[in-house]
This record gives structure tokens, C-alpha cells and sequence, in this order.
């Protein structure tokens, strides 16, 4: 399993940078490889990626999640291996550093392949600064408030 950390910092304040990353189905706009990401609900999304021509579908569940402060999630069904969580930490009134950390296990040739030439490493890397662009750039409005916990049998939208 290959372990990413990467920081930035965006040009705007924590609430509308936390907001912007609740917008999941908006990752396909900066996330190199996603193709489709669909709430299921509070806690669920399906994403669809097609990276090196290798299409894989699966789910992911968020186990933490606090307004402002941090999203954290697994897979949980799917061709595909990772947890994470993105942290938010308010640097000013207009600046928010926002700190990705994700373990993500390869799971066909291709995949094992990149991740040991690097190219996974880069590629979150790279959704983390294009992420800061569109968030920079006025992205999408809405987010959600809400919050789950480990112990949460479920939450609703």
C-alpha cells in the first residue's frame, strides 16, 4: 500500500475550501482519471475511473466528517483499495491549507506499474493543486454542513 500526503494552500476562506470538497460530484472537474462520482447519500458515492485506459468502478464510505475541519472515507466495494482524509486548517481570513493524506493499494499490473514509477503519487498530487484552481477560480456553490461519526449507522442529505 503506497502512502500520499500533500498540502496546499488555497486563496480562499476554510468554510467556502470545505464546502467546495463536499461537492463530490464536482471531482471529475479537477481529479485527473475520475470520470463520474454519484452520492448515493450523506455517507456513499460511486466513482467510475478510467486511468491508463484501466476502467474500474467502485464505492466509498465516509467513516468521519466535521464541518471545517476534516472528511475522512474508505473503500468499501469495487476493484479498487484506498482510504483517506483531507483536513482543512484556516491559515487566515482568505487563505485555507488543505492537507490530503491517502493509502491506496494497486490492485491490477498496470496500476502496481505506476505506482512504482511514482505516477500515483503525482497524479493525487496533481488533483490537490488543481483542486486549489477551481476552488480559486469560484468552483461550484452549495456544501454540506452536516456531520458523521465512526459509530453512525448512517446519515441522510
Amino acid at each position: 500500500m503506497s502512502t500520499v500526503k500533500e498540502t496546499v494552500d488555497v486563496e480562499v476562506p476554510l468554510r467556502r475550501a470545505y464546502d467546495q470538497w463536499t461537492q463530490f460530484e464536482d471531482f471529475p472537474r479537477f481529479m485527473e482519471g475520475v470520470d463520474e462520482v454519484t452520492q448515493l447519500d450523506a455517507r456513499h458515492n460511486h466513482w467510475t475511473t478510467s486511468i491508463g485506459g484501466v476502467r474500474r468502478e467502485f464505492d466509498t464510505e465516509i467513516v468521519d466528517q466535521l464541518a471545517d475541519d476534516r472528511i475522512t472515507w474508505r473503500t468499501v466495494d469495487g476493484d479498487t483499495r484506498q482510504r483517506g482524509s483531507v483536513r482543512f486548517e484556516r491559515l487566515d481570513d482568505t487563505h485555507t491549507r488543505v492537507e490530503l493524506t491517502m493509502d491506496v493499494e494497486p490492485t491490477g499490473m498496470a496500476e502496481k506499474g505506476a505506482d512504482a514509477l511514482g505516477m500515483i503519487d503525482r497524479r493525487i498530487k496533481g488533483d490537490l493543486h488543481r483542486f486549489k484552481d477551481y476552488v480559486e477560480g469560484g468552483g461550484s456553490m452549495g456544501g454540506w454542513r452536516g456531520r458523521i461519526r465512526p459509530e453512525d449507522p448512517g446519515a441522510t442529505l
